[in-house]
């Protein structure tokens, strides 16, 4: 009896935390091989075979990258354009979803239909019609191109997310402010933003990966170096004839250091305002 017990409590515990230890593993060993790859010397990481440990640390990528101004422009560009894209999907994302959570109008099942259909097409199948928009607009190789190329992905998941999100409110909430004498405005503004930072978080944390990481539309709507994004100044580094592994781990180091902050920063809020609504209360 008790080898039974033994085996139906504490065996799946065992196996959970293994299975749990070897994604740990599976999923971390690429990052911690990033970060001492990037404290190599370009030669050390072709060294055969190969070792986790550089034998001699040296932060000379780390150096080359703060020392080029072309390369701290790639960041300088990313966090703009992450930032200001953000910003604008938060703000339309938070009106729109309070439309679509506290009214009912026409179409509104319609619209929820094809803004969800919106997720369901490749951005690669859209390249070339934007790049048309883009430069028939006359806005090719502008911050304006990549922002508003952006919001468009990240609006319809930032409405998705925010609509579930604000659900589960009580509509009471509303309610009481305009028992009081205020507008819907301010119902939104004063207290519904308030009690919904988990879920404008997440909402923020998605956005900002997303602009972040982008790099196939940064890549075509842009063609100077002073409008260049990180993932295309990594790109950069591979050179016809020789790539440089060292800086293209320190940028890609460094380029991932924000989104680690911000996840973990963020991390509470984040886990709220992903799972608030995906119960139906």
């Amino acid at each position: 009896m008790a080898k039974r017990s033994f085996k139906s409590s504490v065996l799946p515990t065992i196996l959970t935390y293994l299975g749990l230890a070897i994604g740990l593993v599976f999923s971390a060993f690429p990052i911690v091989w990033m970060f001492f790859s990037s404290l190599k010397s370009n030669t050390e990481i072709f060294a055969l075979p190969p070792r986790l440990l550089p034998d001699d640390f040296t932060v000379a990528a780390y150096l080359t990258i703060f020392n080029d101004p072309v390369k701290v422009r790639f960041f300088i560009n990313s966090y703009f354009v992450a930032g200001v894209v953000t910003g604008l999907t938060l703000v339309v994302a938070i009106v729109t979803a309070y439309g679509f959570s506290r009214y009912q109008f026409r179409f509104k099942n319609t619209l929820n239909i094809f803004i969800i259909s919106t997720q369901t097409v490749p951005p690669i199948t859209l390249l070339i019609p934007y790049f048309g928009m883009v430069v028939a607009f006359r806005i090719f190789d502008t911050y304006l191109a990549l922002i508003l190329t952006y919001m468009v992905f990240t609006l319809p998941y930032a409405v998705l997310l925010m609509t579930g999100y604000l659900n589960t409110l009580p509509k009471e909430l509303d309610e009481a402010v305009l028992v009081d004498g205020g507008s819907s405005w301010t119902a939104l503004w004063r207290v519904i933003v308030p009690v919904s930072i988990p879920g404008i978080v997440a909402t923020a944390v998605y956005t900002f990966l997303l602009a972040w990481n982008e790099f196939l539309f940064a890549l075509t709507l842009t063609k100077s170096m002073d409008l260049r994004t990180v993932p295309i100044g990594i790109q950069l580094l591979m050179g016809q004839h020789a790539f440089e592994w060292n800086e293209m781990m320190a940028m890609s180091v460094l380029g991932s250091l924000p989104l680690l902050v911000l996840y973990l920063v963020a991390q509470r809020y984040f886990l709220a305002g992903m799972t608030a609504g995906s119960v139906k209360s």
